[in-house]
């Protein structure tokens, strides 16, 4: 990652025009999502002086305020997910309350962040739009986004040379089909995705199961826990990093390492979750831990009969284990790190020690019957899918409809994707990430307009023509 400065950037770049007589407006680029990766897209196409708009159906930065829990902090430092245009701790025409640069900047202050920072960029951003469609302009050229106010229903459209899908990763709640809805209503109990959860208050009575051990299941799990609730924690499989070593946060030690800039994930782990924490200040996970403050851990749940018994793999050993390994292997490679640099940072050595296996570990549960063990609500903390119905350019999207892309840049002259996960490295969809992803979408951008606005001069149009 570069060092960021705090210098601002340029002023807006809107350079729309309206056609009277269409009712059609017109501009270069279209950026669909007025969250982090369209903010990021922004403030590059208004430093390339590049007219643009920016649509968003809601808020700017709406999955920050309502589609996390009313606890959640950032899981990276504010010193490192952010902006290079902006910290956290800088004054800001809002007059946000700073977050020390150590500090895990709590979600309403990260969507704050993002409204500083497109006011600061002036970034021609319309919240409450909704694109309904892209079509391509067969035989003119460029798309047509036709729009809809989620206020007033009313159309509208947009000609664009060029469309950025900016809507992030986080798009449609996925629930595996593994508890029957019918099951679930005989059984009296409440299945419910991560998005929808706020706070333990709003969870009937009883003993709640989280599904999935990433960021979000575990930090739920951990503050139901401490409510009172009677919790069982479905952990599959996962990287556990630390949260500190050596005196450092573990972005650091990814960044000097050079693990934030893998081009790829390892065959098989490419849907691998991340068991970190930045709520209380941000600690390292682990599962022993939480087996010893009576969270009752069990391996991925696989399907549930009519009885309503639910089948857990016998994975959860190994599941641990190789988050173990993983644990280990960046301290490894830290302590490698600092002999070979000569740094002068504590050692740390009881880090390396892991207590013995819980009793859930080594004499796992198989079966759960979810009634005689009192569960009456299911958090499944199991990720989102992708919504690109509105995207309708023939091979800009896989069979299964997600993005064909090469860094960002679809197959397609003219559609560019931003912010998804692994987009150009592994630290694409985080904030820092997408902000360097947008730079190269721009970058092409800039290419092709230099392309399309090519002309021969007369001497070499005539040898063209003999």
């Amino acid at each position: 990652m570069t060092t960021p400065d705090t210098s601002p950037a340029a002023g807006p770049v809107s350079g729309t025009a309206f056609d009277t007589a269409a009712g059609t407006e017109k501009t270069e680029v279209v950026v669909i999502g007025g969250g982090q990766s369209g903010i990021a897209t922004s403030e590059h196409l208004t430093t390339a002086g590049i007219p643009h708009i920016v649509l968003e159906r809601d808020r700017i930065a709406e999955k920050w305020r309502t589609g996390r829990w009313d606890s959640l902090c950032a899981n990276g430092p504010a010193w490192h997910d952010r902006f290079p245009g902006l910290t956290f701790d800088a004054p800001t025409a809002s007059g946000a309350a700073p977050v020390d640069p150590d500090e895990f900047a709590h979600h309403d202050r990260v969507a704050q962040y993002f409204e500083d920072y497109a006011a600061l960029i002036g970034a021609p951003l319309r919240t409450g739009v909704e694109v309904i469609s892209v079509t391509p302009r067969t035989g003119e050229g460029g798309y047509l986004v036709t729009t809809r106010q989620t206020a007033t229903g009313d159309l509208g459209r947009i000609i664009a040379d060029h469309v950025v899908a900016a809507t992030g990763p986080f798009q449609t709640p996925v629930i595996p089909p593994v508890i029957p809805a019918t099951v679930a209503e005989r059984r009296g109990i409440t299945q419910i995705h991560s998005a929808d959860y706020d706070n333990p208050e709003q969870l009937a009575d009883g003993g709640v199961l989280v599904v999935g051990a990433g960021s979000s299941g575990l930090q739920i799990a951990v503050e139901l826990n401490r409510a009172g609730r009677d919790v069982t924690l479905a952990v599959g499989e996962h990287d556990r990093p630390p949260r500190r070593y050596r005196g450092r946060d573990n972005v650091w030690w990814l960044g000097v390492l050079g693990k934030w800039d893998m081009a790829a994930p390892p065959v098989g782990a490419e849907h691998v979750t991340i068991a970190v924490t930045g709520a209380d200040g941000g600690y390292t996970v682990d599962f022993r831990d939480l087996a010893a403050d009576g969270i009752h851990l069990v391996g991925r749940a696989e399907a549930c009969d009519d009885r309503g018994v639910l089948r857990i793999r016998e994975d959860l050993a190994d599941n641990i284990h190789a988050g173990d390994r993983n644990l280990l292997e960046l301290f490894a490679d830290a302590d490698a790190y600092i002999a070979a640099n000569g740094l002068d940072l504590p050692e740390e050595p009881e880090a390396w020690v892991l207590g013995p296996d819980p009793a859930d570990v080594t004499d796992p549960t198989l079966e759960l019957d979810l009634a005689a063990a009192g569960i009456t609500t299911v958090i499944w903390a199991t990720g989102y899918g992708v919504d690109y119905s509105w995207l309708q350019v023939d091979g800009v999207l896989d069979t299964a409809g997600r993005p064909a892309h090469q860094r960002g840049v679809s197959p397609v002259n003219g559609v560019y994707f931003v912010g998804l996960p692994w987009l150009s490295r592994r630290g694409s969809s985080f904030i820092w990430g997408c902000w360097h992803d947008a730079k190269y979408v721009v970058d092409e951008i800039q290419i092709q307009r230099g392309y399309a606005a090519y002309r021969p001069t007369p001497a070499t149009a005539q040898e063209t023509i003999r």
